[in-house]
């Protein structure tokens, strides 16, 4: 726990030298990019020593507080949830160095490593605190930092916007989860959270004060109102660690409040499988709509979210019929979804702000024949592609499976679980389809074809910096995808401290886990020798002519006939009319020799302008007509309210 703590403050060190005014920009980099890589060092290095000796570890701090001492643990579940912060984090950095050469510099780069650092320093502190005020501080220290990220470039109009609303989501965020530790303090009568299982079933208030603070951090469906913008206006490498990391902290408090319960209602479970399949569903369904990449990959984000809620929901659902099997497979596969999700998630990001920093732009329409230009960033792209779409070889195969594998071990089980398996089965296949529509869309028309702008004729390769910064993810995600077998003494000791008791009955998680670890060698080798065939026939074929694809007849085609990112989609957008709302707009084919037209659309975020905006829109003029009528100068009026106000506390009290 020494080492997870000296990290956190390593990372907070970061945020300060970074910031120091009179150093000189590059010094100031290099600084901060020390203090994460010692940060790491430290971290990782914690949690090897923890994985050969498993047991908690705990730091009591008893200071002159009223509130007690402060407490830090590390355990399995902390554990799984930290490894992905200490590989993230400072390659977060180490991509800013390149990210900051670029024409698309930051505007202000000391504020921003100094916001970073701290944010980093308020992660590992939230999955390491084992007291309520304590994890509210840390997680206050995180969320405030979070804004200073998002609205990084506060220049810009985008950026003020996204990072208001983050704020404001984040301070809704923040007080449902002071309400819900407010109302559980008297069950514990301490502020120290509880051994796993030591309580009975929380209040459903308390449930869904819980469930709506953590939500909103993690972006369920419909808390996700802040993530779609935050993830586009922060710069590429904030944007990372904002979905590979920090929107996981919603989930990582549900794992550690469902944690206290001894036996969880059913409708716990429920809520969370039905909050994860309309994550699921609609967060992929908002993506296939999208023309900006970075707000494609914010929606995703919602999707795999979605995806963990399920798995999530399915554990409890086990621990609320006592299934250990539905346990072990839920838990684990979402647990280590969370894994595979931080990792390929910053690797498409990274992948995504170098074709932003050559183009100087985030439309998808925008970019085209990147392939021969950015082939390093294309291949880790692809990487991360195969990754998220839960293909194989690669991590999210395992973890997405598991998953598949516990609804479908549940089908000859009681009828809640089985009704929960004929749930999950066709959610989870559908957004898996999906989910590969989608990149099969933004991969072809990002990286294949030709260029469709000057911009994306003219690009070049990101930096080695920043491609320094995407070679170990990618990695990472094809040792966990060939090597699963490496996270199953975690994941099975993640689940003895969530529920707080071992198992006498054997899992099928090992089975399951070697299974699909075989699975993904076997892709891996058919790949490997489809590219060595493919490569042989290239080579014998160099002398071949070099044309564009054919198009239909075309003996001349220009950049604009091919797929864009809506006609695209515009088939798979169709079966979600209902709930996406697409507003198109520009001139219809009517002749055979059309005059020059336009064409625009937009799909909006139905949950944040059609419902959000306007409410908050309504209360402010509310409370505008209130104060024109209260504060209206009168001495008499407002020494009435006073003494009404008194004779209402008297009538209290007594």
């Amino acid at each position: 726990m020494y080492w997870i703590l000296s990290a956190l403050l390593a990372f907070a060190v970061s945020g300060i030298l970074g910031f120091i005014p009179g150093l000189r920009q590059r010094l100031g980099t290099a600084l901060h990019l020390l203090c994460h890589v010692a940060a790491a060092a430290f971290g990782l290095y914690g949690l090897y020593r923890f994985a050969f000796s498993p047991l908690p570890d705990l730091i009591l701090f008893n200071l002159p507080l009223p509130l007690g001492e402060l407490t830090f643990r590390l355990d399995a579940i902390s554990a799984i949830f930290l490894a992905p912060v200490f590989l993230v984090a400072p390659l977060g950095a180490l991509y800013g160095l390149g990210y900051n050469q670029q024409h698309t510099a930051l505007h202000r780069p000391r504020k921003f490593r100094f916001w970073y650092g701290f944010m980093c320093a308020g992660t590992v502190g939230v999955l390491t605190a084992d007291n309520a005020i304590l994890f509210l501080l840390l997680w206050e220290i995180m969320a405030v930092s979070g804004y200073f990220v998002v609205a990084a470039e506060d220049h810009t109009p985008e950026a003020k916007s996204a990072g208001f609303v983050y704020f404001t989501a984040t301070r809704i965020g923040t007080l449902a989860l002071i309400a819900a530790f407010a109302l559980l303090y008297p069950l514990l009568d301490q502020f120290r959270f509880p051994a796993a299982g030591a309580l009975p079933a929380h209040p459903p208030l308390v449930f869904f004060l819980f469930l709506l603070g953590f939500g909103l951090k993690a972006g369920f469906m419909p808390l996700h109102v802040w993530l779609p913008g935050a993830h586009s206006a922060a710069p590429s490498h904030g944007s990372a660690f904002l979905s590979g990391i920090i929107i996981k902290l919603g989930i990582y408090g549900i794992v550690r409040v469902t944690s206290f319960c001894a036996a969880p209602p059913l409708y716990w479970g429920w809520t969370l499988l039905g909050l994860g399949a309309i994550s699921g569903i609609l967060g992929v369904a908002f993506a296939l709509a999208q023309h900006d990449i970075k707000r494609l990959l914010a929606y995703h984000s919602v999707e795999n979210i979605g995806i963990i809620a399920m798995g999530l929901g399915l554990a409890l659902l086990g621990r609320s019929t006592d299934n250990p099997a539905l346990i072990a497979l839920g838990l684990g596969g979402a647990l280590l979804h969370v894994v595979n999700h931080g990792l390929f998630k910053s690797l498409l990001f990274f992948s995504a702000g170098a074709v932003i920093r050559t183009t100087g732009t985030r439309d998808i329409d925008a970019f085209g024949g990147l392939l021969k230009r950015l082939p390093w960033t294309a291949a880790l792209f692809l990487v991360g592609a195969v990754a998220i779409s839960a293909l194989p070889p690669f991590n999210g195969f395992v973890s997405e499976w598991l998953i598949f594998i516990g609804a479908l071990q549940t089908l000859q089980s009681t009828l809640t679980d089985t009704a929960a398996a004929l749930m999950v089965l066709p959610v989870l296949g559908l957004i898996g389809g999906l989910a590969l529509a989608c990149f099969v869309k933004i991969f072809g028309i990002t990286f294949l074809g030709t260029p469709r702008t000057p911009a994306a004729q003219d690009a070049t390769e990101a930096t080695w910096g920043m491609r320094a910064a995407m070679l170990p993810l990618a990695l990472a995600c094809l040792v966990i995808g060939v090597f699963p077998t490496l996270t199953l003494p975690t994941l099975q000791m993640a689940a003895h401290h969530w529920t707080g008791i071992i198992s006498a009955y054997p899992t099928p998680l090992p089975t399951a886990v070697a299974g699909l670890g075989w699975v993904s060698r076997i892709a891996l080798v058919l790949i490997a020798a489809t590219l060595l065939l493919t490569l042989g026939l290239r080579f014998r074929a160099r002398r071949a002519p070099k044309t564009d694809t054919w198009g239909c007849g075309y003996n001349q085609p220009t950049a604009r006939m091919q797929y864009t990112a809506s006609s695209f989609a515009d088939g798979l957008i169709g079966w979600f009319r209902f709930s996406l709302q697409t507003k198109k707009s520009g001139a219809q084919l009517s002749e055979l020799f059309p005059k020059p037209g336009q064409f625009y659309s937009h799909t909006p975020d139905g949950v944040l302008e059609r419902l959000v905006l306007p409410l908050f829109q309504h209360i402010e003029n509310t409370f505008v007509w209130l104060r024109r009528r209260v504060q209206n100068g009168i001495i008499s009026f407002y020494l009435l309210s006073v003494t009404l106000t008194l004779v209402a506390l008297l009538i209290y009290i007594f």
